[in-house]
């Protein structure tokens, strides 16, 4: 009998070790919450829709205090970000680090669930020297502040990056960090594998098909069938291009000295408009690449270099938003248009009413909640055979 409690035992904590292990991130998929419009809905009127999504994981990019005051009491689990525009007085600075912490982090919790603070947002995908120099300084200033505060075990603190970091990233086993990068990126890593941080990668096969459209198959770039690509080196075949690009920043991070550094999609998404030489960004395309990422993600599974990580992502983003500049398809990448109505379906409701075919695509096709739910209905049950077992 005591064999039996103790294998059920291992059972146990073998089918739930995988959840406190990811307390940060809830499940595989959350979204991107960008505020650069002036037609959106508010802040509270968002926390309606996200919960009538069902997502749970929310990026912000700033610390508004009307969005974490609309997020109190609402189990929502919110990665809140420092501004690029600030990271240079928090490497500077101690004390404003420790002021800013205190009054954007502290002063929220627990009523307001943040469980991450983003420094910076692809501050080594531009030209800034000054703010690459000061980025591992704000990190730890940040991250000081979360300790001398008490809430260091609560608050995740990362960065998150463009595929700009890389040098040679085809095929995924020639990927290493570009050498002007290098020399900034290895001391922010050996923090970040200090205090358990992952590598945040933001990855758009959307973006790389538009530049390289001769030579990316589109469907390979959509999840749709395709003869995908074989990596000679490493002997993996890949049939879609973001694991591909996931296996690309794993293997940079492995020549850099990080093997173990779990990699966190931050940002990936679709366009469902843009400018004439962006011809796929279309609604249609958006669609597929969207739908075809929530299955992916609703498989709980790893990349093919790294099978037992599982992908975690971050959708962008939560609405079309009009005051971006750039390129014509960098004010249309929401889920849904800035009335709350869907930009596509997904079978998600919006804040309109949805159609009874929106109704029967969630129930029909998207599975990731039936799939948690069986995962954590297992759980359930182990558990009660567990204590029925250990009694007395």
């Amino acid at each position: 009998m005591r064999v039996l409690q103790f294998s059920l035992l291992l059972f146990f904590f073998a089918l739930t070790s995988e959840n406190f292990l990811a307390a940060a991130f809830t499940g595989t998929f959350g979204i991107n919450y960008g505020r650069i419009a002036d037609n959106i809905p508010t802040p509270d009127k968002v926390v309606t829709l996200l919960k009538a999504s069902k997502i749970k994981n929310v990026r912000i990019y700033d610390a508004d205090h009307s969005v974490l005051n609309a997020f109190k009491g609402t189990g929502l689990e919110l990665v809140i970000g420092l501004p690029n525009g600030n990271v240079k007085e928090m490497g500077d600075s101690s004390d404003r680090a420790l002021t800013w912490v205190r009054d954007n982090v502290n002063a929220f919790l627990p009523e307001t669930h943040i469980v991450g603070i983003a420094v910076g947002n692809e501050v080594f995908g531009g030209n800034d020297i000054q703010l690459w120099e000061a980025l591992l300084n704000a990190v730890k200033n940040i991250h000081n502040a979360t300790k001398s505060l008490g809430i260091d075990h609560k608050i995740q603190i990362t960065t998150a990056h463009s595929s700009a970091v890389f040098a040679n990233s085809f095929p995924p086993s020639s990927c290493i960090f570009t050498e002007n990068v290098a020399r900034y990126m290895k001391p922010l890593l050996e923090f970040f594998s200090q205090i358990g941080s992952p590598f945040c990668l933001n990855a758009y096969p959307f973006l790389a098909y538009t530049y390289n459209s001769d030579q990316i198959d589109i469907n390979y770039a959509l999840f749709q069938p395709t003869d995908g690509i074989y990596d000679e080196k490493t002997d993996l075949h890949y049939d879609n291009l973001l694991d591909a690009q996931i296996d690309a920043a794993y293997v940079a991070l492995e020549d850099a000295g990080f093997k173990k550094m779990e990699v966190i999609i931050t940002e990936t998404g679709w366009a469902s408009h843009g400018d004439q030489n962006e011809p796929a960004a279309t609604p249609s395309n958006a669609r597929t690449y969207n739908f075809n990422l929530r299955k992916r993600l609703a498989k709980r599974k790893g990349t093919p270099l790294r099978p037992k990580h599982m992908l975690k992502a971050y959708i962008f983003a939560l609405f079309n938003e009009n005051s971006k500049q750039g390129a014509g398809s960098e004010n249309y990448y929401g889920l849904f248009k800035a009335d709350g109505s869907i930009s596509y379906d997904l079978g998600l409701p919006g804040l309109k009413s949805s159609s009874a075919a929106s109704s029967r695509l969630s129930f029909k096709e998207i599975q990731a909640g039936n799939l948690i739910g069986s995962y954590s209905l297992v759980v359930a049950i182990s558990a009660s055979m567990l204590l029925l077992l250990l009694r007395p």
